[in-house]
């Protein structure tokens, strides 16, 4: 298993967390169903595909450094873990973007049961997320400093499950609120 212990303890958290909050939004799709058809109407697609896009792109990027990791390329490593987090960085950008086109065409918290539940869902994400992008900062400095080598690596894939896990679960908010809704 890659990693350790106890990045999968968090992940498992993570999860039921997340499991909850699924959930309260199939609870609330059930009592309100004109409210989340109507209200995924008003949501930008694009946004959200473009979030997606970024996710799944540095998640794709935080697994090229660990497999170059493994194969002792610890620079072509780094330079794979610095592109990961440019992307990863895109998101936070992205979402707040995101907002800012919600709230300009009265789309808020208090809208209504379907934007409630987006709003604490995605925010709720976005710190999880936050998280991880700290984490990637951590681990670059550690990898640069020659921490992680092709022999131990595990710091390097705790991030990787971490983040990959983080993007699990952007991948069932993405169709529940701009797709399926």
């Amino acid at each position: 298993m890659p990693g350790n212990k106890g990045i999968w303890v968090g992940i498992c958290c993570e999860f039921v967390e997340f499991l909850v909050l699924f959930i309260v939004y199939f609870v609330a799709r059930a009592h309100f169903p004109d409210a989340f058809h109507s209200g995924a109407e008003r949501l930008s697609q694009t946004a959200g595909v473009v979030i997606t896009l970024l996710m799944v792109s540095s998640s794709f990027l935080i697994a090229c450094s660990v497999t170059s990791l493994r194969a002792g390329r610890r620079r072509e490593s780094i330079a794979w873990l610095i592109a990961g987090l440019v992307a990863a960085l895109g998101y936070p950008v992205a979402k707040y973007l995101e907002i800012q086109w919600n709230l300009a065409h009265g789309i808020d918290g208090e809208s209504g049961i379907f934007f409630t539940v987006y709003y604490y869902l995605t925010f709720t994400h976005m710190v999880h997320a936050f998280w991880g992008i700290l984490g990637i900062l951590w681990v670059l400095t550690r990898h640069s400093f020659g921490i992680y080598t092709a022999d131990e690596h595990s710091g390097l894939e705790a991030l990787a499950s971490y983040w990959h896990a983080t993007d699990i679960i952007w991948l069932v908010i993405f169709p529940f609120f701009y797709v399926l809704a």
